[in-house]
């Protein structure tokens, strides 16, 4: 579970470093999940300390599992220099020899509007591809509510083409959109 990325930085951004969740990322997802447009998105939002931990540890399981894949997505406070999370970005449902898998993510409240989301999908999509491409992996699909056009423009800059409407379907109870980024 040593795994880290990074995705470099720009002119107007710093560099994020991508790395597995820690037990000391408790806090910060406590506090990130306050915010009520991402607990709107998500379908176990974490509450209490208890919640978040449990969290942590299902990302380990997923890691060890090979499976699934979770990334806590930091940049460089800049009056401390420390590193804190500004989003999560995973890969989920590998399975060897089929050729899909799925790629998902949430920023924090202070980090939309800045390019976290897309240079993160980046980073662990290229990660990806590189890492699963001998068990066949060669495409990745990005799924999001019909109503969440953010979603769509970090799908659409990072090469993840909309390929279709998908019905509601739970606990998702909006129509859905499919995007697809082959390899290569």
């Amino acid at each position: 579970m040593s795994t880290t990325l990074q995705a470099p930085a720009t002119v107007s951004a710093p560099e994020l470093v991508l790395r597995c969740w820690r037990d000391d990322d408790v806090a910060a997802l406590l506090e990130t999940y306050r915010d009520p447009v991402l607990r709107a998105r998500t379908r176990d939002p974490l509450v209490t300390a208890a919640d978040a931990r449990r969290w942590v540890a299902r990302n380990r399981q997923g890691w060890a599992s090979g499976r699934r894949f979770s990334f806590a997505v930091c940049e460089p406070e800049p009056a401390t220099g420390e590193h804190r999370v500004v989003a999560c970005v995973l890969l989920k449902d590998v399975v060897p020899g089929r050729a899909y898998a799925e790629v998902g993510y949430w920023t924090a409240a202070s980090a939309r509007g800045r390019a976290v989301a897309s240079r993160a999908l980046e980073a662990v999509t290229g990660w990806a591809f590189t890492r699963f491409a001998a068990s066949g992996l060669t495409r990745l699909e990005l799924l999001h509510q019909i109503d969440n056009p953010a979603s769509c423009r970090v799908a659409e800059k990072t090469g993840y083409a909309f390929v279709e409407v998908l019905p509601p379907r739970p606990p998702f109870p909006l129509p859905g959109h499919r995007h697809v980024r082959p390899r290569g």
